[in-house]
């Protein structure tokens, strides 16, 4: 029978600090896939659905709205001079109820003779212009569906700034769940030979891929 010898044994202290290591590195390995799962699976199917756009169909959906705008309310925008500036709050909350529709605190183009108002949403691009001198109001908002929508959210574009620390969190997250998981391979990796030339292939598929197909 052969014998081990006892040099050859992690001593206790090294075994605790493998432990507590280990311990660690599950802990936050699950808590950060925890919080990344949904968001994940959503990044995914997104990124299908985006990799192969025009294969899937779109029906766009355009729906378009005139008015007049009451003259207090055109007395109310002014002699504002060109530039950049939000509309006023009766305005805004007129416009609101009469379109169905979200303007807040949107940036407006203002010239002599007209205002102009473009709102991207996610899935949806909508714009309302109102001429100065008559209070005609013109609305047209084009719906590409679900699918646009969830596109855009993937890309961040026009979603608005919470969406966008959204991302930011979840960039974190999916980090720590990345390092923790490459911290567990190596911890693990005496034990399962396989592990550095898996995690060696995914590194060198996309260099080939990118260093001969991509121009």
């Amino acid at each position: 029978m052969r014998r081990v010898s006892s040099t050859s044994l992690p001593s206790p202290q090294a075994q605790q600090r493998r432990g507590f290591w280990l311990r660690t590195l599950h802990s936050w390995h699950w808590i950060s896939s925890a919080m990344c799962l949904v968001g994940m699976l959503l990044f995914a199917i997104t990124g299908l659905t985006l990799n192969h756009a025009a294969r899937i169909e779109a029906s766009p959906q355009t729906r378009s709205a005139t008015a007049q705008l009451p003259a207090p309310l055109l007395r109310a925008l002014g002699t504002h001079e060109e530039g950049d500036a939000p509309l006023p709050v009766v305005v805004r909350d007129w416009l609101d109820a009469r379109f169905d529709i979200a303007i807040g605190q949107r940036q407006a183009e203002w010239s002599a003779s007209e205002l102009y108002l473009s709102m991207p949403t996610p899935g949806a691009d909508a714009w309302l212009s109102i001429d100065r001198e008559s209070g005609s109001v013109e609305f047209e908002r084009t719906d590409r569906g679900w699918v646009s929508y969830f596109n855009d959210l993937h890309k961040g574009r026009n979603a608005g700034p919470a969406w966008s620390w959204f991302l930011d969190v979840f960039a974190v997250a999916c980090l720590v769940f990345c390092i923790t998981g490459l911290c567990l391979l190596q911890m693990h990796a005496r034990q399962r030979r396989s592990t550095w030339p898996y995690v060696g292939l995914g590194l060198v598929v996309p260099l080939i891929l990118a260093l001969i197909f991509i121009h």
